[in-house]
């Protein structure tokens, strides 16, 4: 039988964490999170932590082994498209590479997920069979955004603004999980999605 690929995607500040963590404990499931892999793309001593200093220099990253301020970089890439662009140049395919590795390891496994942030934007729709998308409301995303974070309102709606519409993303999405409510409420709609030949 060939593997269920689910591809989690969402906005930023939507819940995918949420649904990725109880998809692991609730449903014993794989997850394989790219911002985890990204994370990694620009670890202390790293190619990719080595390009930002080279790019930024000593404001964003330095040191030995050389160390990038995440903080000091977003403020960057979420002002200006074309410094977006760039890092996203040198991470996705990073990412991309992390993901094959993974699904080569865990390719005896009848449902894989991939919690892809950036899933639509990045082009990495071919990676899944089917595309699950995290909703909120905005003003909802917005408000636990800033909280997370600890942005201005301003801050905030640019990270968002970086991002596909959720309004786009549910056009293309195959199921939507809704996470506008309780916890019991979203543990039985991953339930129905998942479906009789998933884990539990």
């Amino acid at each position: 039988m060939p593997q269920r690929r689910i591809g989690l995607t969402g906005g930023i500040a939507t819940g995918k964490s949420t649904v990725g963590r109880l998809l692991e404990e609730r449903f014993q499931l794989p997850v394989l999170d790219a911002d985890r892999y990204a994370r990694e793309a620009l670890a202390p001593g790293s190619s990719g932590a080595a390009a930002v200093a080279a790019r930024y220099g000593a404001s964003v990253a330095g040191g030995e082994p050389v160390r990038v301020d995440r903080a000091a970089l977003a403020r960057i890439v979420f002002a200006d498209a074309g410094e977006r662009a760039w890092l996203e140049g040198l991470v996705h395919p990073l990412v991309r590479a992390r993901f094959d590795q993974e699904l080569q390891r865990l390719a005896a496994e009848p449902l894989v997920v991939l919690m892809i942030p950036l899933l639509f934007e990045a082009g990495l729709e071919g990676l899944c069979d089917e595309i699950w998308l995290v909703d909120c409301e905005e003003a909802d995303q917005l408000r636990r955004l800033r909280r997370r974070d600890q942005l201005s309102e301003a801050e905030a709606r640019r990270r968002i603004a970086a991002q596909w519409p959720l309004k786009r993303k549910r056009a293309l999405a195959d199921v939507v999980i809704d996470n506008r409510s309780t916890k019991e409420a979203l543990l039985s709609r991953l339930e129905e999605a998942i479906g009789p030949g998933g884990k539990a």
